[in-house]
């Protein structure tokens, strides 16, 4: 019998409704993404706006097909986990997707230094980043070598 009451706790749980001036909250429907490029990578903005002055934290999805970045860098520190899938990093102006980039799998953490050239993106998998650093976030494109 203890299972089943446990249970109905659990469904009157559920249905609880949450204090909007304690929490706010999207659900992964909520969330609206954005087109990046023409090859289909998207941004969605969750904290803040990366454009100007302040904390932000944005998700951003690279699609698999070798979709890269190309050597850039950003004037401030940005903080990266990947949720999904496989993040290939490559770091130098080097520009080298097949044989220049270290996978980084689901779970990793990896802290872009600030003015510091990198590029990053998807090989044979989409893969989900949470990005968060202080703004404003722009890229600087380097010359390739």
């Amino acid at each position: 019998m203890l299972p089943l009451a446990f249970a109905g706790m659990l469904s009157i749980s559920s249905a609880a409704e949450l204090n909007p001036a304690a929490v706010t909250y999207k659900l992964p429907d909520q969330i609206p993404w954005s087109p990046v490029d023409a090859r289909g990578a998207q941004n969605a903005v969750v904290v803040g706006d990366p454009s100007k002055p302040g904390f932000y934290m944005v998700y951003t999805k690279w699609t698999k097909g070798n979709h890269f970045s190309r050597p850039h860098f950003h004037p401030n520190d940005r903080y990266i986990v990947v949720l999904q899938g496989t993040w290939w990093v490559g770091t130098g102006p080097k520009f080298d997707p097949e044989h220049g980039t270290v996978p980084m799998p689901a779970g990793s953490f990896v802290t872009h230094t600030g003015k510091q050239v990198h590029w990053d993106g998807a090989k044979d998998e989409d893969a989900v980043l949470l990005i968060m650093g202080e703004g404003p976030a722009t890229a600087t494109e380097v010359e390739q070598k």
